[in-house]
């Protein structure tokens, strides 16, 4: 399965280039099973090769994230929990998957977004929950923007430094999900400690 999945998104990225990462990044946030963690290392390594522009493929994959996590708010804001308890198994997206999202949106709120975008297990499904709570849309969007703008481009890097070797990226998705969450503390930390110093 995650062969086939591999080959359909190289194919269409090496035929479209820039409105495939768009279209796949749409559905990937729109709640479809199209891992990123594919798309943007395919695309970083593509850029290593000068096939196509780094920072063009990072604002393209983060503009398609928005676009299809904005989708995914109108559904939960429109259909609520009933829409995954119903649909959820087609698009792989199981009510335990849905309870977590919703717990830490109940826990963190509107930071949820920003946090939840780099996430495993909660990225994809982080926008209903923020419809059902009905989030300020501009709140979200900001939210969603920058979330996704810093995950893409870790994982668009990594594409960069692994060149050929990016499908091992796939592989050791949970590792590398927590690398990265894990780097996304610290940065959160030190840039926080370097404003209280600063205030001081």
């Amino acid at each position: 399965m995650i062969d086939f999945i591999i080959k359909y998104i190289t194919i269409i990225i090496l035929e479209i280039g820039y409105l495939g990462i768009f279209f796949l990044m749409i559905l990937e946030s729109a709640l479809m099973p199209v891992p990123s963690e594919i798309v943007m290392p395919l695309s970083g390594y593509l850029a290593a090769e000068n096939k196509l522009d780094f920072h063009i493929v990072v604002f393209i994959g983060t503009i398609g994230n928005l676009v299809g996590s904005y989708i995914a708010y109108l559904i939960g804001i429109r259909y609520g929990r009933k829409f995954i308890l119903k649909y959820g198994k087609y698009l792989l997206i199981s009510k335990h998957d849905l309870d977590i999202a919703e717990n830490f949106s109940k826990k963190y709120g509107s930071l949820m977004v920003f946090i939840g975008r780099m996430l495993p297990a909660i990225r994809t499904v982080i926008s209903l929950p923020a419809g059902i709570m009905e989030i300020p849309l501009m709140i979200f969007i900001v939210n969603t923007f920058i979330g996704s703008l810093i995950w893409n481009y870790m994982l668009t890097y990594i594409g960069v430094v692994l060149r050929e070797n990016w499908v091992i990226v796939e592989r050791y998705t949970s590792i590398i999900d927590i690398f990265i969450l894990v780097a996304i503390i610290l940065f959160i930390l030190i840039k926080y400690k370097n404003l209280f110093k600063i205030r001081i």
